[in-house]
This record gives C-alpha cells, sequence and structure tokens, in this order.
C-alpha cells in the first residue's frame, strides 16, 4: 500500500479528528502520515504471479551477385525473403479483446477472444510475400569519377516481446482515488474486490470488467490486429557521384531517400472514442454549447436527467457517476482500449547527403559528412512498447491522413567531422622521442539543427466530450520565442519564460484545432556534440604494454539547458513578483541531472572527462 502519495489528504488536529484538505495554488497541504496513523489508502498496484510463454519464429534468405558487365559497369543484384510471424502466447492463453464478441458481464460487445495456434480461427495471419529485389549500379565516368546507384526493398521484422508478457496476461492492477482528498480505502477494509486482478489463465469471456458496478476498467483486454503479422517495409533508394580530387581526398554527393509502410502505429487507432456523427444519432450536436455542457455532466445530473439519458443506461448497473460521454462511448464498460502490433504507420525520408574523406597522409585522416534532410512520420516515430503510443501525437484519428507530420527527430541540417592525428617524434634525441611519437589525437564534432518542439495541447476539453484530444492553433504573425533563438545566451532561465504563449490559441469549442504536431521553426535548442580523446599504448618490455588515455566531452563546455515546457499555452504566465513553476508554458527547468541543486543557471551537461591507465601483461 501506499498511505500518500502527494494529495496531503487528512491532518490530524486532534484526539481522531482531522482537517479537510485544501488546494493552494495547484499545492495539496496536509501531512502524508497523518493519513497513515489514519489507515487510509491514496493509491495501490496489485501483480498476481503469471508464466506467459511468448514467441514467434523468424528467418531469412537471400541470393546475390555481381556482374562486370563492361570494364566501367558492374551491376549488383540480389533477393532476399523474410518470414517473421506475430507473437502468439504458447498455449493460447492471452485474453485478447473482441469488438464482436458478446460480454456476458455487460450484455454487450466488448468481450474476451482466444487466439488459436494452428491457424483455424486465428486472430491475425502472417505476412508470406515478403520478397525483397536489390539493385545497385556502378559507372566509371572516368578514372577519377563513379556514378552510383541504388534500389531496395527491406522488411523489418514483426514486433518483438518488448516485455509484453505481464500486460498480455493483464495479471497486474492499479488502484488510485478518484477524488481529492478521499481514500480509495482503508488498512481496516483491506483490498476491495473489484480491485484484484483476477487469476490468469482464465477463460472468462466476462473477464473484463471484473463487476458490472465497477468504474469503467482502464485496463481491458488488449486487441489484437488482424494485421498483426505484417512486416514493416521500406523503400530505399539513392543515386548519387564520387570523386578523387586528389590522391589522399576523395568527395562524394548523394540523393538519400526511403518510404516506409506497415510501421507499428498503435495512436491511429482510438476504439473507444465517440464521433459527432455517433453524437447526432443520440440527438446530441457537439457544436451546441448546452450538449457539449450535458456531454461532461454525470448521469445523476439534473441536466442527464432532463434529457432522458439517466433511464437508458448502456446495461444493467452502470454507475450514475459516470458522465453521459461514457455511457455513449462504443464500449462504455471501458476507458482506454489499446491495440497492439497494428500496422497502420509511414514514413517519408529525403536528404542530400555530402561526404569528404582524407586518407592518412602525414599522420592525418579526416571524415566529414553534411546532410540536408526532411523527416515526415504518419504514427511512427518508432517502435512503441506494448500498450503505448510510441511518442506519437495524433490530432483526428478519424481522419487519418491529415495526421502525416513532421517527425520529432527531424534535424534539416547535420554536419560532423571525425579527425585523428597520430603525432610524429617531436627530435631525433632518444627520450624525447620515445615520449612525443605515436600519440593518437581524436575528435569528433557534430552541429545539426535543433529537434523539433512539440506544440501545446489545446483546452478546449474536447477529451472529455470526444474523448480525442487535439491540438491549438498557431497565431499568424506572433513570435514563437520571447527571447532571440533559445541558444542566443541572451536570458537567464530563471526568470524568463522563452516561449510567447501569445502565438497560440484554442479551437473553437467542440472542434478538432488545425496545426500539425510540429513545427520546422519551432525547436529545442541545438546541441553540439563535440568530444576529444588522446591516447597512447607505451611497450613496457615484451608482453607488457601500458595504454593511457583521455576521453573529454563538451569540450568548448557550452551552454546546455533542459527543453521549455510546452503543454498548456493557456498556464498562468509569471508577473515581476511571482517566481517560475515548472507548469507554466515556456518554463525551463534549471536543476542539475544529479544533486537536484537549482542555481539562477544551471549548465546540464558541462565539460566533463575521464583519464584511464591500463597495464596489459
Amino acid at each position: 500500500f501506499q498511505a500518500e502519495d502527494g494529495i496531503r489528504d487528512k491532518l490530524v488536529t486532534g484526539v481522531q479528528t482531522c482537517a479537510l484538505p485544501i488546494l493552494v495554488s495547484g499545492t495539496s497541504s496536509g501531512f502524508p502520515y497523518a493519513s497513515f496513523l489514519l489507515g487510509q489508502v491514496n493509491n495501490g498496484v496489485i501483480g498476481n504471479p503469471v508464466t506467459p510463454r511468448l514467441g514467434k519464429k523468424q528467418f531469412g534468405i537471400f541470393v546475390q551477385d555481381t556482374w562486370k558487365v563492361t570494364r566501367k559497369l558492374t551491376l549488383d543484384y540480389g533477393l532476399r525473403y523474410d518470414y517473421s510471424t506475430y507473437l502468439q502466447e504458447q498455449y493460447n492463453r492471452i485474453p485478447w479483446f473482441s469488438e464482436s464478441i458478446v460480454n456476458p458481464t455487460v450484455g454487450r460487445a466488448g468481450g474476451v477472444i482466444f487466439d488459436r495456434q494452428d491457424g483455424t480461427g486465428a486472430l491475425s495471419h502472417n505476412y508470406p510475400l515478403a520478397f525483397g529485389p536489390r539493385l545497385g549500379v556502378s559507372y566509371q565516368i572516368d578514372s577519377k569519377t563513379v556514378f552510383r546507384a541504388g534500389f531496395g526493398v527491406v522488411y523489418n521484422g514483426t514486433s518483438p516481446n518488448n516485455n509484453a508478457g505481464g500486460g498480455l496476461a493483464n495479471s497486474t492492477n492499479n488502484f488510485t482515488t478518484s477524488t481529492f482528498g478521499d481514500p480509495v480505502t482503508t488498512l481496516a477494509v483491506g483490498i476491495p474486490t473489484s480491485f484484484r486482478p483476477v487469476p490468469w489463465p482464465n477463460t472468462n469471456p466476462g473477464l473484463f470488467p471484473i463487476t458490472r458496478t465497477a468504474a469503467p476498467s482502464a485496463m481491458p483486454a488488449p486487441r489484437l490486429d488482424q494485421n498483426a503479422g505484417r512486416p514493416p517495409r521500406q523503400y530505399q533508394w539513392s543515386i548519387g557521384i564520387q570523386r578523387e580530387v586528389s590522391r589522399d581526398l576523395v568527395i562524394e554527393a548523394s540523393y538519400v531517400a526511403n518510404r516506409g509502410v506497415w510501421w507499428n502505429a498503435p495512436a491511429l487507432l482510438n476504439l473507444n472514442a465517440l464521433t459527432p456523427a455517433m453524437l447526432q444519432s443520440y440527438g446530441l450536436d457537439i457544436s451546441n454549447a448546452a450538449d457539449r455542457t450535458l456531454l461532461t455532466s454525470t448521469l445523476g445530473s439534473a441536466a442527464a436527467q432532463a434529457r432522458g439519458f439517466n433511464t437508458r443506461l448502456p446495461y444493467s448497473g452502470f454507475p450514475t457517476g459516470q458522465t453521459v460521454a461514457q455511457s455513449l462511448r462504443p464500449f462504455p464498460q471501458f476507458t482506454t482500449i489499446q491495440t497492439y502490433w497494428d500496422p497502420l504507420g509511414k514514413t517519408w525520408y529525403d536528404s542530400l547527403q555530402a561526404k569528404a574523406t582524407k586518407r592518412l597522409s602525414h599522420g592525418l585522416s579526416v571524415t566529414s559528412t553534411f546532410t540536408w534532410s526532411r523527416s515526415l512520420q504518419l504514427g511512427a516515430e518508432r517502435e512503441p512498447n506494448p500498450g503505448s503510443a510510441g511518442n506519437v501525437v495524433v490530432n483526428d484519428v478519424y481522419n487519418r491522413g491529415n495526421n502525416k507530420y513532421l517527425s520529432l527527430h527531424d534535424q534539416p541540417f547535420l554536419f560532423n567531422i571525425a579527425a585523428t592525428y597520430l603525432t610524429p617524434a617531436a627530435t631525433d634525441q632518444k627520450i624525447v622521442k620515445w615520449l612525443t611519437r605515436d600519440w593518437s589525437i581524436g575528435t569528433y564534432l557534430a552541429y545539426g539543427s535543433g529537434l523539433p518542439l512539440p506544440v501545446p495541447t489545446a483546452q478546449n476539453n474536447l477529451s472529455g466530450q470526444l474523448f480525442q484530444g487535439t491540438f491549438a492553433n498557431r497565431v499568424a504573425g506572433q513570435p514563437l520565442y520571447t527571447v532571440e533563438n533559445l541558444n542566443c545566451h541572451c536570458y537567464d532561465p530563471s526568470t524568463t519564460l522563452v516561449l510567447n504563449n501569445k502565438a497560440w490559441a484554442d479551437p473553437a469549442a467542440g472542434q478538432f484545432g488545425s496545426s500539425t504536431a510540429y513545427y520546422t521553426d519551432f525547436r529545442k535548442q541545438r546541441r553540439p556534440n563535440e568530444s576529444l580523446n588522446v591516447g597512447r599504448t607505451f611497450r613496457l618490455k615484451e608482453g607488457v604494454t601500458l595504454n593511457i588515455r583521455g576521453e573529454f566531452s563538451n569540450i568548448f563546455n557550452r551552454w546546455v539547458v533542459n527543453n521549455p515546457v510546452t503543454t498548456n499555452a493557456n498556464l498562468t504566465q509569471a508577473t515581476p513578483t511571482s517566481p517560475l513553476t515548472n507548469t507554466m508554458f515556456g518554463y525551463i527547468d534549471r536543476t542539475t541531472q544529479t544533486g537536484g541543486v537549482s542555481p539562477a543557471i544551471v549548465n546540464i551537461a558541462p565539460r566533463s572527462g575521464v583519464l584511464v591507465g591500463r597495464i596489459t601483461f
């Protein structure tokens, strides 16, 4: 049990007496230990031991050949085949959510279904056509110039386990108080039955929710997408020129691009959201202020009773303390329904890449690259952990194509240099020569655009009415920052909110925003990567060597601060007399990564280094 977690709900003022909790500027007051003495539980978690055995099969085979067509023309061609199955439990004991199976607990759709290993009645199907052809061509234009081009189709594997077993078994339940100041239970009463996860495995199609009178469950059985066995596919191509400028210097420039489909994108599905069309079937209009108020009112409220919603519960025993909107959801017995392994995501990448290579001469070798690129995505930022969206934000799942945005990993410009220098002997004097020669000095320098900042979330309560959030709209003509830029060194983060809240405005009530998730000119601080290493290996005698090296990062001690808060542009802005808080729009957290110290300005990644000595014998 956790008797108190920040709510400070009771304060003992005498024998068996207590004060009601209060909130001051969003901060709770009170004494947590008093709640513990009274046996009042704020939250808890229960986990049953489970032994799911998830697994999948994957293999690949390829053939490849090189054909020197002429003295100047060479072709590389090949074909690869991959086969990757979706994750299954060895004994079919994973309960999956079904949109069609009737849940006997509530008498409506949303029951539990189980997979089949033999293919008959399988909930998903494996993709058997993952053939990936590859073709490359190289043509020598002259003795110093080569043209190269290539195209290929590449398949990734189906989603891995990624610690999915516990979530799929639905063996854990979290419970917390829903009302500020009220305990969720008491130590004397213990854990209510409705809080306890059911034993696993369990073949009851009405497994969730546990009781009909319980509040809608946030943890139903997860849904298995019927295309979970389809691996991501990516088309890749490039075309470029390579030129030898001198005997030790080669430069090249290429156009490199790819297009990806079928990436795992659970954020693009919201099976339990409401649409304006659904509301119209109940005689409600999301553009009507009274109807919006009704949606967020409880079924026991006067407004709901006046419209008759209290008499048409979705099922017998549905809690009247729930909102009208919750009662109208496709599966009102649940809140969030997570879909696992749904291949709906897409990616787009285009780039101009230039590279210069100076081979080792006079002790120096250098490689430098420059990339000018653009990265877009639709629901696919990375492989998400089971039950999560994978850092993807979506504006409107029912207009899926409108969610094509800049990727949060987009860096239009990226330039780096890697150089190594091997020192010669400083003199012919024996001892000095031995001490100064053969030191390796290396550096890696990387400079790139700042990564995109997420746009603020709209505060028009759409998530409480349709169960879909949306973005704030960008206001034309308003600067995004209150400072020149986040890299200007012209502000004190302890006194400055660096983002302009007037640059964003909520969409009209009941409406989706028109912004994208990211803008190319709304970015985080640029963070160069500048490192240096020095080292040498001394041979002391036969079989004994001494290696000494030093490795240093942020060698110029550049000023690096945390990213500003962008969650809610409506949050109260600071005045000259009010301190900055971590809830304010544009606030920069100034605490260090270790120690929790909060001086006026803190470099969260200061210059650092390590010296290492190693004897091998």
